[in-house]
């Protein structure tokens, strides 16, 4: 068979990538070919599929879990409109303890209780998980082997980010309040 054109390719890009709820790893869009497409031409591809979009209500980005085309921020606004409903408010509790997680992990629930100060009710953890931004990795090898938490590529796709280094630097005041040392 022979090998589609650059422009034929990112047709089919662009359609799976429009048709697909999921953001799509590499490793997916390799797929949709029945011919090697190295690495190195998907990512060209995609970067000049990503420029034809400049400029309209929707880019193509690069998220954790994959690539995905997404409104742009300047417009959600308006797509708020079509769904009235408020999005889920989430306590300081919930908060506190997801950037502890995001920028300590993996951490149990004891380095949490201890950074925060108070006891973490199992509500909380279960808030995060239910919303798949947190998740057990392991368990720390001590004495009653607590769980370890870390975040997901979910948090990070939701965020709209590529990976954990691509969150803000902690303030001074935050800083302070995760310097606990690990144990």
């Amino acid at each position: 068979m022979q090998t589609p054109n650059p422009r034929e390719i990112k047709l089919v890009l662009e359609t799976a990538l429009l048709t697909n709820q999921e953001p799509l790893s590499l490793h997916e869009m390799k797929k949709l070919f029945d011919f090697e497409l190295s690495m190195e031409i998907l990512r060209k591809l995609l970067e000049e599929l990503r420029q034809d979009w400049a400029g309209r209500g929707v880019e193509l980005a690069s998220v954790a879990s994959g690539w995905r085309f997404q409104a742009r921020p300047e417009y959600q606004k308006y797509l708020d409109r079509l769904n009235p409903e408020k999005p889920p408010r989430f306590s300081r509790a919930v908060m506190e303890t997801l950037a502890i997680i995001a920028y300590r992990q993996p951490v149990t629930r004891g380095d949490i209780e201890e950074i925060r100060g108070v006891t973490v009710g199992s509500q909380v953890l279960k808030t995060l998980e239910g919303r798949g931004w947190i998740d057990v990795v392991g368990h720390r090898d001590v004495p009653g082997r607590p769980a370890l938490f870390a975040t997901t590529k979910n948090l990070l796709d939701d965020l709209g980010l590529r990976s954990l280094e691509e969150l803000p630097p902690l303030e001074p005041a935050g800083a302070d309040i995760l310097a606990v040392p690990h144990e």
